[in-house]
C-alpha cells in the first residue's frame, strides 16, 4: 500500500501564500490535469469495453480480478501524466510505485469496481488523486457509466456538475443509510458478514455498490449517510476521501488513526463518532 497522508500540505499552501506565491494555482493545475485524464480514460474504457471483458489474472484471491482494460487504462493515465509532468511520481494499482523527482505523486486506480465493470453494472470509476509533499490536494472520481465526474481540491470544496457537495448532517445512527464493501479473502468475508448481521438491525439500511471511490462520493453527495469497510487500498480511497472531506465528512479509521487498509470510516462528524463506537463494540477489526 502507498504511504499514508501525514505531511501538512495545507500548511505548505498557507506558508507559500504568505510569501505571495501561487501554490493554489499549482493545485488547480493538478486538478485540471486529473479531470482531463479521467475524462479521456473513461471515454477509452467505454469505447473499448467488450460485451464481457476477459479476466487476465487474479491477485489476492480468485475473486480479485484484473482485466486487460485495467492495465490499458493505467498505462494511458501514466502516459498522460508523464507527458504533462515528467518528473512526478506515480502510485498505481496495476503498475506499482514509480519514484519521481519532485513534490508531487499521483495515486491512481484505473478501474475502481472491476467486478462491476466485468459484469456491466453501472458502478465503476476512474480514480485519480494528486499528493503534494505527502498530502492529497486534488482528487477526481469519474463514475463512467453514469457520466458523473466528482472533483475536489484541498480547501476548495467538493463538486459535481457545477454544484458544491455537502454530506448529510444531524442523522442519528439508527436512521443512517450506511454503505459498505467486502474484502476478497474468504475468512475476512466471513467475519464481515458477522459484523453486518449485528450492525444491520441498528441502522436504517445497508448499501453495497462495489466501489469504495463511489461510496465515498455518495457520502459527499448525501446519497448515503456513512461508509465503512475493511481491507481497501490507498488508491481505492485517495481521491474519494478528499471529495468526502471537502464535502464536510470526517474520514478516518478506528481509535483516532488516519484511514488505512485496516479500517476506513466516513460520515458527518457527529454520525462518525456513533458509528465508530458501534463498529468498535462489534469488533470490526478482529480478522
Amino acid at each position: 500500500m502507498g504511504k499514508q497522508v501525514t505531511v501538512g500540505a495545507s500548511e505548505v499552501l498557507h506558508d507559500h501564500a504568505q510569501g505571495g506565491g501561487d501554490l493554489q494555482g499549482v493545485v488547480g493545475e493538478l486538478l485540471e490535469l486529473a479531470l482531463d485524464i479521467a475524462r479521456e480514460t473513461g471515454e477509452m474504457l467505454l469505447a473499448e469495453r467488450p460485451a464481457r471483458p476477459e479476466v487476465l489474472a487474479t491477485k489476492s484471491s480468485p475473486t480479485d480480478i484484473v482485466t486487460s482494460l485495467d492495465r490499458a487504462a493505467e498505462q494511458l493515465i501514466r502516459a498522460r501524466i508523464g507527458e504533462a509532468r515528467p518528473g512526478d511520481a506515480i502510485l498505481g494499482e496495476e503498475g506499482g510505485d514509480t519514484p519521481g523527482e519532485g513534490r508531487v505523486r499521483w495515486v491512481v486506480d484505473p478501474i475502481d469496481g472491476t467486478v462491476n465493470f466485468l459484469y456491466g453494472l453501472p458502478a465503476w470509476a476512474v480514480s485519480i488523486a494528486a499528493e503534494l509533499d505527502g498530502e492529497i490536494v486534488a482528487g477526481v472520481v469519474y463514475n463512467v457509466p453514469l457520466g458523473e465526474l466528482f472533483s475536489a481540491s484541498k480547501g476548495g470544496g467538493a463538486w459535481l456538475a457545477g454544484e458544491r457537495l455537502h454530506c448529510t448532517t444531524g442523522v442519528p445512527v439508527e436512521a443512517a443509510l450506511v454503505a459498505t464493501g467486502f474484502a476478497y479473502g474468504a475468512e475476512r468475508r466471513r467475519v464481515q458478514a458477522e459484523v453486518l448481521t449485528t450492525l444491520l438491525p441498528t441502522v436504517r439500511d445497508i448499501r453495497r455498490s462495489g466501489s469504495c471511490a463511489i461510496d465515498l462520493c455518495s457520502v459527499a453527495a448525501g446519497r448515503v449517510d456513512a461508509y465503512y469497510e475493511r481491507g481497501v487500498n490507498y488508491w481505492d480511497y485517495a481521491a474519494g476521501g478528499l471529495v468526502a472531506t471537502e464535502a464536510g465528512a470526517r474520514f478516518g479509521s478506528l481509535n483516532g488513526r488516519p484511514s488505512d487498509a485496516d479500517v476506513t470510516i466516513c460520515a458527518d462528524p457527529g454520525l462518525y463518532g456513533e458509528l465508530h463506537e458501534l463498529l468498535t463494540s462489534i469488533g470490526l477489526d478482529r480478522a
